[in-house]
């Protein structure tokens, strides 16, 4: 863990296909200063929104989120990227609503973010501590969010197709983790599904390019999967990009079962109405020893408007903290 916020030390610029808009579209990612946060904005406009999880407004095929008249759809890999490598504050431009969708993964936006290197910052970085377990459901879809010192996810999926089934993967988030074993992993989807949201307007810009698309007989792209288990990895990779949403880096263990972004939604929100069940800290290095202390951060408000007391919550009688039980 890493207690100094950071930035990036040059701008990067890309381009690539909106997955569900088919239209191609141009993305520069800037540096920013320290406490900025991560920001999006459309290029030529001054006004940008912040990254935050109030500004949600859809979670069915991806995460989108909005600000007045903004609107940015397919959010959680750029997002995922950013918090995977530790970047804390940058302004995302494009030229389109929605972020594009590269070769399905992550990879892409690492390569490049890498290459620009990371700029660190004065300011101390601020973490979301998790000090009492905090579980929301719906249906057979579950995720908690339990202590843990650093970040560490876990995720299980289910699939009736035979290639996929039950798969698990656990991970200690960090640069060299992120990159190494989760930025590659392709997002996935089913021939017959993928045919009908394409019928429906969706997925318009879908292809053996940018996703893994299993049919009766297997995996349809030629050069096969990059790992056995990419179907589950990825759905980390979703899942740290929407937690990148909070505001804060977490400090806790996420376990998710058969979610998607709507669960990550939901847990979201009610970590945000269950105040006494997470502190805000900033970490410091002490001697020789090379460890971390903790300092409590006074008041949220203190630690400045990312995590805003006004999120409602959600309504749902299967989210529980043992604090409020």
């Amino acid at each position: 863990m890493e207690s100094s916020q950071h930035t990036l030390k040059e701008s990067i610029s890309l381009s690539g296909i909106g997955l569900h808009s088919g239209y191609k579209v141009k993305l520069n990612i800037k540096p920013a200063r320290a406490n900025n946060g991560i920001r999006f904005k459309l290029i030529g406009r001054k006004q940008s929104m912040p990254a935050l999880v109030d500004r949600v407004i859809d979670t069915s095929l991806a995460t989108t989120i909005a600000d007045k008249d903004m609107v940015f759809s397919t959010t959680e890999h750029i997002l995922g990227a950013l918090s995977g490598l530790g970047i804390d504050n940058a302004t995302i431009e494009l030229d389109a609503p929605e972020v594009p969708i590269m070769d399905g993964s992550a990879e892409e936006f690492v390569r490049r973010l890498q290459s620009a290197n990371r700029k660190t910052q004065q300011s101390k970085r601020l973490f979301l501590k998790i000090i009492k377990e905090i579980t929301y459901e719906e249906g057979d879809k579950k995720i908690r969010i339990l202590p843990h010192n650093g970040l560490r996810l876990s995720c299980r999926i289910d699939f009736a197709h035979g290639l996929i089934q039950n798969q698990s993967y656990s991970i200690d988030i960090s640069p060299k983790s992120f990159s190494t074993e989760i930025a590659s992993a392709r997002t996935f989807g089913f021939l017959d599904q993928v045919k009908q949201l394409q019928a429906n307007g969706y997925a318009l810009g879908g292809s053996l390019n940018n996703a893994v698309v299993v049919d009766e007989n297997g995996v349809m792209n030629k050069e096969g999967l990059r790992f056995k288990d990419e179907f589950v990895r990825h759905k980390v990779l979703d899942l740290l990009g929407d937690l990148s949403l909070l505001g804060y880096p977490l400090l806790g263990h996420v376990i998710a079962e058969r979610s998607g972004h709507s669960q990550h939604f939901g847990l979201m929100k009610e970590l945000a109405a269950h105040p006494e069940c997470w502190q805000i800290v900033e970490l410091n290095k002490t001697n020789e020893n090379g460890g971390m202390l903790e300092r409590i951060v006074s008041s949220t408000k203190n630690a400045g408007i990312r995590l805003r007391p006004f999120w409602s919550r959600p309504v749902s009688s299967a989210a529980t903290c043992p604090a409020a039980a």
